[in-house]
């Protein structure tokens, strides 16, 4: 990957992460970013990150090998406008957005398929901006690529090189199934968070005894409807037809409950909860129900052999017990790497203390 010359536009959460890990790998490569926020784009300048800073989408994007579309999902298919008569013709554009077979239809549109290759890295937080972005937060996560019909073979290999060398974990697949798959395990449950906050918010007392009482499982199902109501009110638009198809998916399951539980239906409500603890449980090794209370530390760690054994002995050695352990691959809502869990607030604590004196860095702590 020798002479990369990259342009950002947008240096949000995921555009100034990205922005970092290549910089970090690549130290020599060359950034051009824009971004309407002034500000980030000088801290970007400022930490090395960025090498030109520029107040438009114009002419000094043309040398660039890669551009990655980094701001919410409608604005990024007005870029792809203006970047058309900029680019070269060995450029690959690609962006972020969590919804592709919107942006694949603007490049359809543009005739940019040849030079286009969609992307999806899942990682991210309900923070933004580029104040809280790190050049760990992709590490070992799962980046998804939805190339074009008409991309070249050679042009995909490349790109998928490309991920893999930040050390992502790249997946191919098809647009509308991917917009499909995150309108189940990511758009919806932003949306069932935002109701659920919503009804109760809406059907507590005038005292708020619902608000006073809310912890433990009611914060942890419902930490992501604190995420940007401008990108998820795009999402929704955009991905509309996957989201309103699972939606009424899940409408049905909720009426179906509702019924059991009107009904007395024990058999029907043991297998509901049975069904989906196996199946979460196949997901992730703990066996937490989802609305139990959740020790858990999130942190970052330098994808390298021992890193994971390395923190474990720290651990063990101060007589810390540990739950379950492992790297997080899909963090869309999680910043750290790992994701380590306990059976107590009190070793979360004792584990924070030692993970700071250690110099790691420490981010979502739930107790």
């Amino acid at each position: 990957m020798n002479n990369l010359n990259l342009g950002f536009i947008g240096l949000g959460l995921i555009g100034g992460s990205l922005a970092k890990t290549f910089k970090r790998i690549y130290p020599d490569c060359i950034i051009t970013a824009f971004d309407t926020d002034t500000t980030s784009l000088a801290k970007a300048f400022e930490d090395n990150i960025v090498d030109t800073t520029v107040s438009a989408v114009d002419e000094h994007f043309s040398k660039c090998n890669y551009i990655f579309l980094c701001t919410p999902v409608e604005f990024n298919a007005q870029y792809l406008r203006a970047l058309k008569e900029i680019i070269s013709s060995d450029c690959i554009i690609t962006d972020v957005g969590s919804v592709k077979t919107h942006i694949h239809n603007t490049v359809k549109e543009l005739s940019l398929e040849h030079t286009f290759i969609g992307g999806h890295p899942m990682a991210g937080s309900e923070k933004s901006g580029y104040k809280n972005s790190t050049d760990q937060l992709l590490v070992n996560a799962y980046y998804a690529i939805t190339p074009t019909d008409k991309i070249s073979n050679d042009k995909l290999d490349t790109f998928v090189a490309l991920i893999k060398s930040i050390e992502c974990i790249p997946l191919v697949l098809d647009c509308q199934k991917h917009d499909f798959s995150v309108a189940g395990i990511s758009h919806l449950p932003h949306i069932i968070a935002s109701s659920l906050v919503n009804c109760v918010k809406d059907n507590d007392y005038e005292d708020e005894t619902m608000k006073l009482l809310a912890a433990g499982g009611f914060k942890d199902i419902t930490r992501i409807a604190s995420s940007s109501p401008i990108m998820w009110q795009q999402i929704c638009t955009t991905n509309s037809e996957a989201i309103s198809r699972i939606l009424n998916n899940y409408i049905d399951s909720l009426m179906q409950i509702k019924n059991d539980i009107d009904s007395k239906n024990a058999n029907n409500l043991t297998e509901m909860f049975d069904s989906s603890k196996n199946y979460r449980d196949s997901i992730n090794t703990t066996t937490k129900g989802l609305i139990q209370k959740s020790y858990a530390v999130y942190c970052d760690i330098i994808d390298e052999e021992g890193a994971i054994a390395t923190i474990a002995t720290i651990l063990a050695i101060n007589h810390i017990s540990i739950k379950n352990i492992g790297i997080i691959h899909n963090r869309e809502y999680e910043e750290g790497v790992l994701k380590i869990e306990f059976y107590d607030d009190e070793a979360v604590h004792k584990t924070v203390a030692l993970l700071d004196k250690h110099r790691y860095t420490v981010h979502n702590v739930i107790a």
